[in-house]
């Protein structure tokens, strides 16, 4: 797939216990081996920073979870929202000072190595959905918002050469701008030259349209660089408009155009990948 020439790259997700085994020693050849790859065939590399699961922590550095200065390291989570697969997994508990510290080291580490040699480097999607009875971390709505701009912000500060992105979808506690966390996100990546992004494409479906879509298109030309992923999921849903399945003229229509997205991910198992590439 790689070698269409209408593909410009690849979107690499890789967990944070990938990248650090045990703590202060990092380990970046996944990462080393994509990008030799990639730039062999003249194409380029992004990377996802991955910290939460639809499954348990194991992905998750064993320091994290198991040294008390962590105080567990990070939250379970549970979905029953329909917003994602279903299963309950878990999220890296950035309102944790102590966490959120050993986070940034990371992207401060993937940076000295990396900055500029990669096309972007990206946060995943801020929708995360805790089981407060079952999490030990003290979890709030508040402080995991302040916690990811935080990221963000520092995200930014250490890439100085490569695109920053966060993908905003939906935020904890808040539905339609409720708690204004999405405007405050949107303003703030405007104001800190932070690239924005999403892990759906899903043109007129209520849910985003209610939640990051309408911010996308305020912001569109405002911000460094957007860009949105089209994910398994996405290729199961309807149009609310036509009832069908969406097409890749609409995804790329709708990302485009109204999102204003200037790069697209797609999962490999998006249908036009499976025929032959236009010339």
């Amino acid at each position: 797939m790689i070698d269409r020439p209408d593909v410009a790259g690849v979107q690499l997700v890789v967990p944070w216990k990938a990248m650090e085994r045990k703590k202060n020693q990092y380990d970046f050849s996944e990462i080393d081996r994509a990008l030799k790859y990639v730039q062999a065939r003249h194409k380029k590399l992004f990377i996802q920073v991955q910290d939460r699961f639809f499954a348990p922590p194991t992905r998750l550095p064993d320091y994290l979870l198991k040294d008390p200065e962590y105080k567990g390291g990070a939250a379970p989570t549970k979905n029953e929202n329909g917003l994602g697969p279903g299963e309950p997994g878990a999220v890296a508990a950035q309102w944790n000072p102590q966490v959120r510290g050993r986070f940034q080291q990371l992207l401060k580490a993937m940076s000295q190595r990396f900055d500029g040699r990669l096309a972007g480097v990206n946060l995943p999607e801020t929708a995360t959905e805790v089981d407060t009875k079952k999490d030990h971390t003290g979890y709030r709505d508040d402080a995991y918002f302040k916690a990811e701009l935080d990221n963000m912000a520092y995200g930014k500060k250490v890439f100085t050469k490569t695109p920053f992105i966060q993908y905003v979808n939906f935020w904890p506690g808040e539905w339609n701008n409720s708690r204004k966390y999405m405007s405050r996100t949107f303003e703030f990546a405007k104001k800190h030259g932070i690239g924005l992004g999403g892990p759906d494409v899903l043109p007129n479906r209520q849910a985003q349209m209610e939640n990051s879509y309408p911010f996308f298109k305020k912001y569109r030309g405002q911000l460094p660089m957007v860009a949105m992923a089209v994910q398994e999921p996405d290729f199961q849903y309807k149009n609310p408009k036509t009832k069908k399945p969406y097409t890749r003229q609409e995804f790329t229509d709708f990302g485009s155009k109204t999102l204003g997205a200037d790069a697209m991910f797609w999962a490999t198992s998006a249908p036009w990948l499976h025929q032959p590439a236009a010339r």
